[in-house]
This record gives C-alpha cells, structure tokens and sequence, in this order.
C-alpha cells in the first residue's frame, strides 16, 4: 500500500500506549510523563472527514521544483554510492554548503568538518544536543511559550527544565508578535551556577517573535554571566516579514564560544517529510552532539542529504536575486499572513500578527461558545479547539500545549493556526470564519 498522509492519520487516530501490567514490560521510568501529545491527540481529530487542517505546520503546497528535481537526479544517477552510508556527521557535499551559508550569517569561517552536524531534523539535533550536553540535576531555562519538544527532551536526559514566560503588553486586541516581551529580572532570577542550557527559538513557534538585538544581548551577558550554553533553534530564519530582522545569537560578542545553532531543511525548502536539520557550533559544544548521534542515529539518507546540497547551492548563487528561496518564501507568505490576520480580526479573534515564522495566535477570549460538555480539567483552548473541530469543521493547536503544566492559564486564550498552505485551503478557512461571523450576529 502506497504510504501517504492519509496512511499516517489513519494510524494516528488508533495509536494508544500499550499499558501491560507486568512491571518487566513497561517501558523506561525516565519516560513517563511525557506519554500525553498535543500532535497526537490533534492529528486524531483533524483527520476526520470534512475537517480542514490549519494545525499541524507543514505547507500543502508543492516544494521547489529545482529542490525536488534535485532529489530526482540524485536518485537516477548512476553514482552507486549514493545509495549507501555516507559520512556519519554530515555529507561532505551538504556540509560544504552549510559551511558556505552560515560562514558570512556568523560572521567568521565554519569548518565544515568540525563545526557542523547534520541529523534526522532540527528535532534530532535538538534531541541530541540535549542528551548529549546535560546531566542528571543541571537546568535548562526555555522560554515559553515555546515548542512542545523541548520539556520532555530535557527530563529525559535527567535534567530540570527552568520556565521563564514571554509575556504579552496588550490584551484583548490586535497585537504584533513584538509586544511579547521577557522581564529582565524575572529572566535573571532562572539563572544560577546549575543553569547548563537556555533554550531559544527565533523566530518563535508559536508566537512567531523574533528576537531583537537588545533582548539577545539581554540574553548574551546573562550566558557569559553564568556560564550557560545557548541553543539557538532557528529553523525559521528564512521566514521574517518585511522590516524585520533576524539577527543570529552566535554573533554577538562572546557568543559563538557558547551557542549552537540548529537549522532545518524542511523549513528552508518546505520539504517537511525529508526530515533534515543541522547544528553548527565550535567543534568542542557538538562532542557530546555527536556521541549521541553516533551511537543512535549514525547516519542521515545520502540522497535526501545530497539534494538539500543542491538546493542550497543554487540558493547561494542565487542569494542577492529575489528569486532566492531563502527570499522569496516570506514574500509569498506575507500576504497569506495578512488576509488571514483581517478575517480573525473581523471574526472577533483578535490576531497575534508574527514576525517571522508561519504560525498565527488568535485571541478567543471573547468567543461566546459554550464548552460545558467538553472535560473541565482541560485548558479553556483544548476544550475550544475540540468544539471548533466538532462544530465548525476546522482545526487549529491549543497553545498551552507550549507551556509548563503551571502556566498554562498563559496561553489558554489562543488558538494557534498555520498559514503555509494554498491559497484555496486558506481561502475555505476564510469562508468557515466568514460564515461563523454571519451566525454569531
């Protein structure tokens, strides 16, 4: 059977955790807690007939017809290596462009050999960092709200995560995604000689905030105040809106001594299912990177590695042209961003307008819906996302989901969707939201 999306919501919706009852074949303690998952839970129910699907982050829309064509070629030609092991860290030729576009981003020469290292996804690099780099006790600060990946990884490795909260200046009102901010003291206080991580996403996901460089500075003097690495998850640094800049962690001053950056192709090219990610770093932060990958991943598939090294080849070429990938996403983006941003406003859910990225909040706090049927213990955005999905036919992600279990009043105001997607899939959504409006009056 041809294996498709189809496929994998179908398994999705019947996936439940085995619970046998002989203590001997159940599985490991380090991992209970983490068995609850938004994108399980919420893949199940946008899978039903007739839902549309403004959820989960993946485009709808075809990749880059010269990224696919690469992976076409790499699999006909008759380089019968291609189809065999490559090298563990990295494809030589993959990690030759990675070196080549990060080099002028950071501002210094990346040694392809020992400062880069390609895994399954932006999501194993963070998983391998994670476990490679804390032990049993050491803190991990994450800034919520933040991906949902990042807590469990962070207590499988035995560590404690330390939550410190965006917080919103406005309420109840259009916003942009700027006016999430850290409270100095409050960031300070998380800090202490156990803090080994901080984790930060710029552009955030949710949110879709970039970081300024006053607020990364912020950060910075606190790294090198206590000595704490940062893991800079910047898989959406392609994706920054017009007047917006995405400015890189690693460059200030006495930061590339202590930061990792991990990039993704699946964002860069919209290749979501390829599922490819890097970190570049000092040879020394990746050590323990690498030990985990070694010993559990090994290797990436050598055709999907050596067309993303195409892509991004004819990216570099191509750099200062509009046509570059690297430009030219955020553009097509913007507009699906702004329509969609006016309609929720129209509707009463009052847009959270991102910086970067391709996530959206709305505010649902002053939706009249009755959620009395729903489970009282959830968060008020569970209960509303599953009556949106029942009633209305169109699913998006809670957002507690992207905070600690104490904070999750935080984001139960907002629903997150997902506009990467095909003008006439937004287009339907539109006319779902255009239509409740109608009913609400």
């Amino acid at each position: 059977m041809r294996y498709d999306i189809q496929n994998f919501l179908f398994e999705a919706r019947n996936f439940k955790f085995s619970t046998m009852a002989a203590p001997k074949h159940s599985y490991a303690n380090r991992l209970k807690g983490s068995e609850k998952n938004v994108w399980v839970e919420f893949t199940k129910l946008a899978s039903e007939p007739g839902v549309l699907n403004l959820g989960q982050g993946f485009p709808d829309f075809q990749a880059p017809e010269h990224v696919v064509k690469s992976l076409q070629k790499a699999i006909g030609s008759g380089n019968k290596f291609v189809h065999q092991y490559t090298r563990p860290f990295g494809h030589p030729r993959l990690i030759k462009a990675l070196s080549e576009v990060y080099s002028p981003l950071l501002k210094r020469p990346v040694d392809p050999m020992t400062e880069v290292l390609v895994s399954v996804g932006a999501y194993g690099s963070l998983f391998c960092i994670i476990q490679g780099m804390v032990n049993p006790g050491d803190e991990v600060i994450i800034i919520e709200p933040y991906f949902d990946c990042y807590e469990p990884m962070v207590r499988t490795a035995g560590g404690i995560p330390v939550f410190v909260p965006l917080r919103p200046s406005k309420h109840g009102v259009k916003m942009s995604s700027a006016d999430w901010k850290l409270d100095p003291k409050e960031l300070e206080s998380k800090f202490s000689d156990k803090t080994k991580l901080i984790v930060v996403n710029t552009p955030n996901n949710p949110l879709g905030k970039v970081f300024v460089q006053s607020e990364l500075e912020m950060v910075a003097e606190l790294c090198k105040k206590y000595d704490v690495v940062c893991v800079a998850d910047e898989v959406y640094e392609w994706m920054t809106y017009p007047g917006i800049e995405h400015i890189k962690i690693a460059t200030l001053p006495g930061m590339w001594d202590r930061t990792i950056t991990v990039g993704s192709a699946g964002k860069t090219f919209s290749v979501t299912g390829w599922k490819l990610g890097w970190s570049v770093a000092p040879e020394n932060l990746l050590m323990g990177a690498k030990l985990v990958h070694q010993n559990s991943v090994y290797t990436c598939p050598t055709p999907i590695q050596e067309a993303v090294a195409e892509g991004l080849e004819l990216e570099i070429d191509r750099r200062d042209s509009v046509d570059c990938y690297f430009k030219s996403l955020a553009l097509e983006l913007l507009p699906k961003r702004d329509e969609l941003a006016q309609v929720l406003e129209g509707l009463g859910m009052h847009p959270v307008v991102p910086e970067g990225g391709y996530f959206m909040l709305a505010d649902i706090s002053q939706m009249k819906v009755d959620l009395s049927d729903y489970n009282k213990d959830e968060p008020k955005d569970f209960k509303f996302a599953k009556w949106m999905i029942k009633e209305k036919k169109l699913a998006g992600i809670p957002p507690s989901a992207f905070y600690c279990s104490e904070h999750k009043q935080m984001g139960e105001n907002y629903i997150r969707f997902c506009f990467i997607k095909e003008d006439e899939t937004l287009k339907s959504a539109e006319d779902i939201l255009r239509k409740w409006k109608q009913e609400s009056s």
